[in-house]
């Protein structure tokens, strides 16, 4: 018996990978997060699985389930939104089976911040202008922020920010950012990215609480703050320069008119 945690992606149920999707297909027990996994999803159980919806259950609950099905030798899919690597309370669940013995993999997702950056149709690091992206949150009720990790912290780096699980306090986002980033830096909120009702706002520092607040979004928003988000002047890439020596392409670019990319 295997629990197999699987990132299930950001709500779009194409977006799970092709492993997740096959490994959530063979094992007769799925735990899913019921308010953040797209039931489509729940189409590839096999038939005849239980599906619990661990929404509602504490973790005592939860590893309940799993040791029920370990007696019965039935392999469980875990599955969380988004990827397993960032908020997913998988820790706390890795370190229980690691104490019952109880073996487990783990399939990683497409998170929320690459789903909301394809929404925005932006490339997160621009050259000469953000080549670091920050995936941060601020304190919230189920885990505080340790003190060293604060926004301005971040913003004091220039980077592109991406703040998780904050939109109910965007304004105190903002009030903090910009005094480093300036009030006509741009920023942007992704709600729900790849569902049906995703909604995406673009604007300017100064002006994204408001907008936000105006649409009434909440949860599963994503606030995105920094100069790459709108880059319309800047270098391009040595990369594909017709003058770069790289591993595959010695001596620089083939076929000037007409060549294939090395």
């Amino acid at each position: 018996m295997t629990v197999h945690f699987i990132g299930a992606g950001p709500g779009a149920a194409d977006l799970i990978t092709v492993r997740g999707r096959d490994r959530l297909a063979a094992c007769p027990v799925c735990l899913y997060a019921g308010s953040i996994v797209a039931p489509e999803i729940l189409s590839w159980c096999p038939e005849g699985a239980r599906i619990v919806d661990t929404a509602p259950l504490s973790l005592d609950a939860i590893m309940a389930e799993i040791e029920a099905a370990d007696a019965a030798g039935h392999d469980v899919a875990r599955l969380h939104s988004g990827d397993l690597s960032i908020w997913s309370a998988l820790a706390e669940q890795l370190r229980r089976l690691e104490r019952l013995g109880i073996p487990y993999t783990l399939t990683p997702g497409v998170p929320a911040f690459a789903a909301a950056a394809a929404a925005l149709k932006r490339e997160l690091t621009v050259p000469g202008l953000a080549q670091s992206v920050v995936l941060t949150r601020t304190s919230g009720r189920a885990s505080a922020m340790p003190e060293r990790e604060r926004l301005s912290a971040f913003a004091a780096t220039g980077a592109t920010l991406a703040v998780h699980l904050s939109i109910h306090v965007i304004e105190q986002v903002a009030r903090e950012l910009l005094p480093f980033y300036g009030p006509e830096c741009p920023a942007a909120v992704v709600f729900r990215a790849s569902w049906p009702d995703e909604t995406v706002i673009c604007s300017r520092l100064d002006r994204i609480a408001q907008l936000a607040v105006d649409a009434r979004l909440e949860r599963t928003a994503l606030i995105f703050v920094g100069p790459a988000l709108d880059a319309a002047q800047f270098r391009e890439s040595a990369l594909y320069a017709p003058d770069y020596d790289r591993r595959f392409r010695p001596g620089g670019a083939v076929g000037q008119a007409g060549g294939g990319e090395a």
